[in-house]
């Protein structure tokens, strides 16, 4: 389903536009993130009872979440790192509950293992392939997955993530690091997402353009910007660019390293 949307009054702009690569999304525009959360927490807790039954006692599955959202609460200069976040919420758990510090890394990495088996959706992969075929992508993210380990940055020219560049979406200088890297001007570039702020408006306001990734089939919220694209599937967004796109080119200029 494809319902295009126009940019506030002053860009001006026509629904077919040169787009010369991409920036996408991970978590819920790849893959749904809550079945992941869900897992994490359930593994986290089962490692705990093994290894510190008297953390996991004092902090079940519903305590440590709730000790996870009062740290994010309490840390907003930790909102890009969200591992430096997740390491915090464990240190304080095993802390209050009189744990060694010893588990603060081995809990860490049984986090990041079950963080990193992800479940993309059904048109993800095939439809990356299509995309990444025909203009160079880069994955922007807050999130904390591993491309590399999850088995899908054959498909990405690289990855730039929130805690590596030092500033989270909706932030306007992680979109034009992207920029840059990929050797292009925010104007040529495509952001793909699923959030209505992170995604869609921090990159409008960075001068990029903007596909929204409603699978949900949400009415749109925000009150002064819109996407340029609106797609309910990433392949009805490959299909938009085998239509419009016919003459695009991958950058000369672009460093990707």
């Amino acid at each position: 389903m494809f319902r295009p949307r126009p940019r506030p009054r002053a860009y001006n702009a026509p629904v077919s536009f040169t787009v010369r690569a991409i920036t996408l999304d991970l978590d819920d525009t790849l893959w749904p993130f809550a079945p992941i959360g869900a897992r994490i927490d359930q593994v986290l807790h089962e490692w705990m009872l093994q290894h510190s039954p008297a953390t996991a006692a004092m902090f079940p599955v519903e305590a440590m979440r709730e000790l996870r959202e009062r740290s994010f609460r309490d840390n907003p200069h930790l909102h890009h790192d969200l591992s430096a976040l997740r390491r915090l919420t464990i240190a304080e758990a095993l802390q209050a509950s009189g744990a060694s510090m010893d588990l603060l890394e081995p809990a860490y990495e049984v986090f990041y293992a079950a963080r990193n088996q992800v479940e993309c959706y059904p048109d993800a992969i095939g439809t990356l392939a299509r995309i990444s075929a025909r203009v160079p992508v880069a994955a922007v993210s807050n999130g904390n997955a591993d491309l590399e380990r999850i088995g899908l940055m054959q498909h990405f020219a690289f990855q730039l993530g929130s805690r590596d560049h030092g500033y989270a979406k909706p932030h306007p200088s992680i979109f034009h690091a992207a920029c840059q890297r990929l050797g292009c001007g925010h104007g040529e570039v495509l952001h793909v997402g699923d959030h209505v702020e992170m995604d869609v408006a921090g990159a409008a306001r960075a001068g990029l353009r903007t596909c929204w990734i409603n699978r949900t089939g949400a009415a749109w919220s925000h009150p002064e910007l819109e996407p340029d694209l609106e797609f309910d599937t990433l392949t009805a967004l490959a299909d938009w660019l085998d239509a419009h796109l016919a003459d695009a080119c991958r950058p000369t200029s672009g460093t990707y390293a």
